[in-house]
């Protein structure tokens, strides 16, 4: 029974957004904003519906409903509660009612702006947000229906995916979707702002707000499903260039890009051109995420739900997203007002040519890792594209982007009337960081490579621009200006992290048994004794070694018995210049263990980066700065 009123609360949903849609097409076209209220009183109930939803789906899973396919296929009585509360969105059909959670949601937050944007406006806003509520209701009724009951009723469920039964799993999701989907509202402002006949500024600050929070959450899921990928899957890669790990980049790239953009649009009224075509993107790059992960065109390991026909469908409702939001753009480009860059020496121009990096990077990203699939279907054979093709061309973006958020903050809005001096400074500066680099990099290492060194300059540079910037500032701004350079910070600490990475991971297989030693760099390791555990759900061999004769870590493998799968739990031992890394293999004939042990070095870095741009991101919405609203002429 609780069951069936989730599937009548999610159409509901679907029901009551298209009513909606209804009045607010019918307003619109009568030039009129008269029942603007149903709009407003819908997206709060769609919001609230949909939480129902998904919290008796949830609810489910904690009691064990295998009455329900979606249950029954993600779930086992024997698995831990909190990791049935993540198989909630651990499968394609609850990820897809989470989708229309968060989508209502969204548009739930859009709604309570009604008393700050004119009626007009928030009426094609909430349009643009409700059609998608309603799309993706109607698609997940119509094709990924969590609350289908089982034909015959199992006694016991086949059990969550092993390689989801992690922590990470827990988080990693349900913040990539919140950031995936909070590029939604500010694809739904654009709109809005495209066709309201009044140029407004303050729709661009509502936008920043929503897409800095969606940014931040998407920093945030891609930061812990790197560390989870690296904790889990027992490789010891933080990032694969893995199909679906590039979706989630694309947005990142283009939502970072756009945060920028906003910025430009609110203190210069200029880059409003692409303000808008960014936000557009950053959404449409979103659902191409989604469309990835579930159509099966790609293999990934995070990849599940190959139906075509959901597949099929998903791609229809990005078509329909590319065509509407650039569509619109074209239609309407005429009417947009944006003012003009007037000097090179200028904050606004460094934001623009940070947009085209971002935008050029986000290109190489697509082509890398469509390309393939394009190739086959044109019968032109297989090829593969990996790692040395997105490193080759990453690199050099990385740095000239390193290299811009160094010089950017030395430039004014508008024009610098002493150029020549800050180009002096920002010199010495360099020269000092370039100094400073070497010196760091030699203490640690004989032998300098090119690209890691250049990469401890730039971040050196970044950071000592920074500096330099806050001791200009009185202190009572200092707090204005924490987001920014906690977020630029989190940057370089994490570009270094993953040049050292690259450069000084070494690795190495051992045969051990219990009593062995092995000596690997600086560490010398001993298998002290094999333990063998019985889990929740499954049993494990766990492998108890000595670091150093005083540190310990225990690398596991685990067979899961539902599912029939092993899964290697890599023993890991953290320090501040890397991450010592052990794979426990397979049991060899003689008794023996097939060991791979790997130095991951400053891989800790990355996601403590992460972590800074994630608060960097998170603080800017509690940061309130006064805008200077200018004309173009000023």
């Amino acid at each position: 029974m609780l069951a069936e009123f989730g599937h009548f609360s999610l159409l509901l949903v679907a029901v009551s957004s298209l009513i909606a849609i209804i009045t607010s097409v019918y307003d619109i076209s009568r030039n009129r904003s008269e029942t603007i209220s149903v709009q407003l009183s819908v997206a709060h109930f769609c919001a609230l519906f949909s939480l129902i939803s998904i919290g008796i789906l949830a609810a489910a899973f904690i009691y064990d409903d295998f009455t329900l396919s979606y249950v029954s296929s993600h779930s086992n009585s024997h698995l831990p509660d909190f990791f049935k509360a993540a198989a909630v969105w651990g499968g394609h059909e609850g990820s897809l009612l989470f989708w229309v959670m968060m989508l209502a949601c969204w548009a739930s937050a859009i709604a309570f702006m009604k008393n700050k944007l004119p009626a007009r406006f928030m009426n094609y806003a909430l349009l643009t947000a409700l059609l998608f509520v309603s799309a993706f209701a109607f698609f997940t009724l119509y094709a990924s229906n969590p609350f289908e009951i089982n034909s015959v009723i199992p006694e016991e469920g086949r059990d969550l995916n092993p390689m989801l039964q992690d922590v990470g799993l827990i988080f990693h999701p349900p913040l990539l979707y919140v950031g995936y989907i909070g590029f939604a509202s500010s694809f739904a402002l654009a709109m809005a702002a495209l066709w309201d006949s009044e140029d407004k500024v303050e729709w661009l600050i509502y936008a920043r707000k929503f897409a800095l929070f969606a940014w931040a959450f998407l920093t945030a899921g891609i930061v812990l499903g790197a560390w989870w990928a690296y904790n889990e899957l027992g490789w010891g890669g933080w990032w694969f260039w893995d199909p679906v790990e590039n979706a989630s980049l694309l947005p990142w790239l283009t939502g970072t890009a756009l945060l920028h953009s906003l910025l430009a649009g609110i203190h210069r009224k200029t880059l409003v051109r692409w303000t808008l075509t960014l936000s557009f993107a950053t959404f449409s790059l979103s659902l191409l995420g989604t469309f990835v992960v579930r159509s099966g065109i790609l293999t990934s390991v995070h990849a599940f739900a190959i139906d075509p026909t959901r597949g099929i469908i998903l791609l229809l409702l990005l078509l329909g997203l590319v065509v509407g939001g650039f569509g619109s753009l074209l239609y309407k480009s005429n009417s947009v007002k944006s003012a003009g860059i007037e000097s090179l020496a200028s904050k606004e121009f460094m934001f623009l040519i940070g947009n085209i990096i971002f935008t050029v990077a986000m290109l190489t990203v697509i082509l890398g890792t469509f390309y393939p699939m394009i190739f086959q279907l044109l019968g032109l054979g297989n090829i593969s594209v990996g790692a040395p093709y997105f490193n080759t061309l990453f690199a050099p973006l990385t740095f000239v982007a390193l290299a811009l958020m160094a010089v950017a903050p030395w430039f004014n809005w508008k024009e610098e009337p002493n150029v020549s001096g800050r180009i002096r400074g920002l010199t010495i500066i360099l020269l000092v960081s370039a100094a400073l680099g070497f010196a760091v990099y030699r203490v640690q290492y004989d032998s300098i490579h090119f690209m890691p060194w250049l990469t401890w300059t730039l971040s050196i540079l970044v950071v000592l621009t920074l500096l330099l910037q806050l001791l200009k500032l009185p202190s009572s701004a200092w707090m204005k200006a924490a987001p920014m350079m906690l977020a630029h910070l989190g940057v370089t600490i994490a570009a270094t992290g993953a040049g050292m990475n690259a450069y000084h991971s070494i690795e190495t297989s051992a045969k051990m048994n219990e009593g062995s030693e092995v000596s690997f760099g600086r560490f010398e390791l001993n298998f002290e004794q094999l333990e063998l555990f019985v889990g929740p759900n499954y049993t494990s061999e766990k492998a108890h070694f000595l670091i150093n004769e005083k540190q310990k870590t225990i690398p596991e493998r685990r067979h899961y018995q539902v599912r029939v799968m092993n899964m290697t739990e890599p023993g890991i031992r953290n320090y501040w210049h890397g991450d010592l890394y052990i794979t426990l293999g397979e049991k060899l004939i003689d008794g023996s263990y097939a060991v791979r042990i790997q130095y991951k070095s400053y891989v800790m870095w990355i996601w403590f980066g992460g972590i800074l741009m994630t608060l960097g991101g998170v603080l800017a919405l509690f940061v309130r700065k006064k805008i200077v609203k200018k004309s173009p002429s000023q």
